[in-house]
């Protein structure tokens, strides 16, 4: 995008810094952003105010997605889009993405015309997909030149580019055909031309439909400071770079750990109450329902804990100990489906990984709480009873934790939506029916 000339500070009236007095204006974007998230509504538009464009459009691109877009809302329309055209074209996107559809159309119109139609076709690609993350700030190169003509060609356009690590070769057709780094091309002799240079190279790109997450995969995997975004014709539409990925990882955690529980994926403290309230209730009405699964597992031996009190005081021990068992599963399962491409053989094989040592830490707790039992009631029998009750849980819980993502991605499933749930509910019916039904087998014949 083009930069502006101008980038002085825009001169206010004394007012209009009412309530930023102490502020420091002059912060690494990344501060800055952290402060203006921190100030009302109109402090955060004075803010802006009193930042030239440039150092405006980096800041926005810092803050929290819900923060960003209601500064925006704020700003007057002129100010608004002199900041969009400023700004990366992938975070300008991100953006706009989320506006309304009016104000979306307003500040577009403002934006100059070559940097207008690039953010329209960025707008047509899937936010979750490569082509909706990747940034076409990039240097593209005709293979048939040189390492000289290359480089100077470099010096004239790097200014406008937000990523100088690589360059990118094409052909007549623009097909990509190879990627040179600055280093190689420093490196390269005198004349040799570019085409020569990656002659053997194996080219790795995406296709601007691939799931960011698996664009996120094949960076970490290959060491790669960017990843080529190309179309069905090999022609390259951008890049997506490793700051991206980290904002990917980041926002794939956070979601994954939401929706183990329940809670909305994109949910934040600043989302709005109703939102929240239509993403949870659905899920706690389900918990509802499985709870009272539970509690009619627990009512058919009713008679059974009403003839022996102390199993009512074991059963919480028997749930809580395989719950946990099965979260720590499910949190490796989660994390592992994360960081890696799907594998239907290795993941099971992870599966039994799980039974292995679910069953190793069942019998080794199991062994202390009928140790514990049989010190405190002096009955071998109810102690017994416990210790087998607590393994088989412990073994079921590290089962469901383990397969319930599998199973939740097999049907085309978040693997980690309300996966908790799900898990609360095997171990907490199974871990009540296996103790009760042992004591009331074995204590109350």
């Amino acid at each position: 995008m083009s930069v502006k000339e101008n980038e002085e500070k825009i001169t206010r009236p004394v007012d209009e810094m009412d309530g930023l007095s102490g502020v420091d204006f002059d912060q690494h974007p990344a501060d800055a952003a952290e402060t203006i998230e921190g100030l009302d509504i109109a402090d955060q538009v004075k803010f802006i105010k009193q930042l030239p464009i440039k150092d405006a459009a980096e800041s926005i691109a810092e803050m929290d997605d819900l923060d960003q877009k209601a500064l925006i809302s704020n700003l007057n329309r002129g100010l608004a889009a002199r900041i969009v055209e400023e700004m990366a074209p992938d975070d300008a996107t991100d953006l706009l993405d989320g506006l309304s559809d009016d104000l979306q159309k307003a500040l577009l119109s403002r934006v100059a015309a070559e940097d207008r139609a690039e953010l329209k076709t960025l707008l047509t690609f899937d936010p979750d997909t490569a082509g909706g993350v990747m940034n076409t700030e990039v240097v593209i190169l005709d293979q048939d030149l040189n390492a000289d003509e290359a480089v100077a060609k470099i010096r004239e356009e790097v200014e406008d580019k937000e990523i100088p690590y690589y360059a990118y070769l094409v052909d007549k057709k623009d097909r990509l055909v190879g990627v040179v780094s600055l280093r190689d091309l420093m490196l390269a002799k005198r004349g040799a031309f570019l085409k020569d240079l990656v002659k053997t190279q194996n080219l790795i790109t995406v296709g601007y439909n691939e799931d960011k997450e698996e664009v996120a995969h094949l960076i970490a995997r290959y060491n790669l400071l960017a990843l080529p975004v190309v179309d069905f014709g090999n022609r390259l539409l951008g890049v997506v770079t490793v700051d991206d990925v980290i904002d990917i990882i980041h926002e794939e955690a956070s979601e994954d750990m939401q929706a183990m529980v329940g809670a909305g994926a994109d949910e934040t403290t600043d989302s709005p109450w109703s939102y929240s309230v239509r993403m949870r209730l659905p899920w706690l009405i389900l918990n509802m329902i499985f709870s009272a699964i539970s509690a009619w597992v627990v009512h058919l031996f009713e008679g059974n804990i009403a003839q022996m009190a102390v199993l009512a005081v074991l059963m919480p021990v028997v749930a809580n100990q395989a719950g946990n068992t099965g979260q720590q599963a499910l949190a490796v399962m989660i994390r592992q489906l994360a960081m890696e491409r799907f594998d239907r053989k290795r993941a099971w094989i992870a599966v039994l990984r799980e039974l292995r040592i679910g069953f190793m830490n069942g019998m080794i707790i199991s062994m202390l709480v009928f140790c514990v039992v049989l010190l405190v009631t002096h009955k071998p029998l109810l102690a017994g009873v416990m210790g087998v009750a607590l393994c088989v849980d412990m073994l079921l819980g590290a089962l469901a934790g383990a397969s319930i993502p599998l199973l939740l991605k097999e049907l085309g499933r978040d693997p980690a939506q309300a996966s908790s749930i799900f898990l609360t509910t095997i171990t907490d019916s199974m871990g009540f029916l296996v103790l009760l039904g042992l004591a009331g087998m074995v204590l109350l014949r």
